[in-house]
């Protein structure tokens, strides 16, 4: 067996196990609540009154990034990644037919990387640096955030693990990256508002 297959193996093994550990009526409608937008809007309105109450010049950079960032994941992820790698999901795999818990419907056919767990995983990793460069605070939580959306997509059997893994590591790269340009434009202002003196003859 080659080290590729082996992967392959282990991913069917995890996800297996995900959907056997802790299986109850609670924890299905807890993992497809996690996986619903409309259940974080109030989150977002959080981050918002957030930025506003405590960085208000720099909440159009934020906003903006923000939206960026989530952007660029999910068409990254869904119209770049995926079609690359043409990895199906779960539910379209023979080999684990009847033994996959699907809660929710088969969707797009390829599954790598995760969109879901792109998307958030790069808003996580955004909001943690600009909070870190505005507040010197870490909101480490903001990744476990990320990661309970991710586990919910392989409890519900719509991911592999491997395609959260992928789509997590897009994700922070993607973050992380509009953090920088958000470090940028405001080390950018601050030289504006403060220009450096000439010094006198």
């Amino acid at each position: 067996m080659s080290w590729t297959e082996e992967i392959i193996q282990l991913d069917y093994s995890v996800l297996k196990l995900i959907q056997r550990v802790g299986v109850s009526n609670f924890m299905d409608h807890f993992m497809l609540g996690m996986r619903e937008a409309k259940l974080w809007i109030p989150f977002y309105g959080f981050m918002l009154y957030w930025i506003w109450k405590n960085a208000p010049t720099k909440m159009l950079a934020f906003i903006v990034l923000t939206v960026a960032s989530f952007g660029l994941a999910d068409y990254s992820s869904a119209s770049i990644f995926k079609p690359f790698f043409a990895r199906e999901r779960p539910c379209y795999e023979d080999e684990l037919e009847g033994m996959v818990r699907s809660l929710v419907g088969c969707g797009g056919k390829y599954g790598f990387p995760s969109s879901h767990a792109s998307n958030h995983f790069a808003l996580a990793s955004f909001w943690y640096w600009a909070i870190y460069l505005i507040k010197g605070q870490r909101w480490y939580w903001l990744f476990l955030w990320a990661f309970l959306i991710g586990y919910a997509q392989v409890y519900v059997g719509k991911h592999y693990p491997i395609d959260i893994l992928g789509g997590g590591l897009l994700g922070i790269f993607i973050g992380t990256a509009m953090a920088k340009l958000f470090e940028f434009w405001d080390n950018r202002k601050k030289r504006m508002s403060h220009p450096d003196t000439v010094p006198l003859p």
